[in-house]
């Protein structure tokens, strides 16, 4: 790999455009009807999360602190960047991926927490194996599945640390949102978290599979004209597993190159393009919620 720019100016620009697109919405919301807003607040939140992801993985700049305030406003509300930066970057211990335990973004469950579910719960986690649960339930879910495992860490200084610092940025946040911008709560709600996040959940649904082996773990969407930019063609996601620090812009041209290789060492897990995944998926399971080797080898 090439050494790293002082400075990546097209993740900058972007970080530029994606704040001013979000400060205009709010500015704009009674200007545009509500299913208008909440359609370009979804895209909105859903490439912001994009942008965020670059960040934690050291982008634009060479100063994390500077790329932490690029990607720390809390457009999504429940989600702290310093604890979706800590939780993201355990999930890159490629050796553990889709362990229900150890990777904190697996959407499997272990056998026993199986058995102590009841009959609700499961009903949603099987909900959710399809794509079409996984987009209605999915970020309601998401949400409160990873509040509840903030709840119990709490006494970790690590993690309170950063919901102290989330609190005194949401403050202001919110306050700008509701009373200077006067956006009403349901249509904030509705467009930049529930939407942006099921916008963001087309992407990770199929990225990732139980499998014995590490390297077949993790898939790859070819083809992703309109939503690989949208997603900063994190769709090319065994290459950025494989290269985790190349920068966004960079990722289609290196998968080009090596894709052979790539597809050879994940077992040829690809589709061609999302709609792919929406017509295997939406309506039929990807997988199962219990993990088929109990727990990753």
């Amino acid at each position: 790999m090439e050494a790293r720019p002082a400075i990546e100016w097209p993740t900058l620009a972007l970080a530029t455009a994606l704040h001013t697109a979000w400060i205009a919405l709010c500015l704009n919301h009674d200007a545009l009807p509500w299913w208008g807003f909440a359609a370009c607040a979804a895209i909105v939140s859903a490439w912001f999360s994009s942008l965020q992801h670059e960040a934690i993985h050291g982008h634009p700049t060479r100063s994390a602190a500077l790329n932490h305030a690029l990607a720390c406003a809390p457009l999504w509300i429940w989600l702290p960047y310093a604890r979706y930066r800590d939780t993201h970057l355990r999930h890159h211990r490629d050796e553990r991926l889709t362990d229900p335990i150890d990777d904190p973004e697996s959407r499997y469950v272990a056998p026993g927490d199986w058995a102590r579910r009841g009959p609700f719960a499961r009903a949603a986690l099987r909900a959710q194996s399809t794509l079409l649960g996984r987009l209605a339930i999915g970020p309601a879910w998401s949400a409160a599945t990873f509040l509840r495992a903030e709840w119990r860490a709490r006494h970790d200084p690590r993690v309170a640390r950063a919901w102290i610092a989330h609190a005194i940025l949401l403050a202001p946040f919110l306050a700008l949102v509701f009373w200077a911008f006067g956006v009403p709560p349901w249509l904030y709600a509705l467009g930049f978290v529930q939407g942006g996040a099921a916008l963001a959940l087309v992407r990770s649904f199929a990225e990732h599979r139980a499998h014995a082996d590490p390297a077949r773990r993790t898939a790859v969407v070819e083809n992703a004209t309109l939503l690989g930019p949208l997603f900063l063609f994190n769709n090319l996601h065994a290459a950025h597993h494989r290269w985790p620090a190349v920068a966004w812009y960079r990722l289609p041209a290196l998968y080009r190159q090596r894709r052979d290789e790539l597809l050879s060492a994940n077992g040829g897990l690809a589709y061609d393009g999302y709609a792919e995944v929406f017509r295997r998926f939406l309506l039929r399971a990807h997988d199962q919620p219990v993990h088929p080797l109990g727990r990753a080898p």
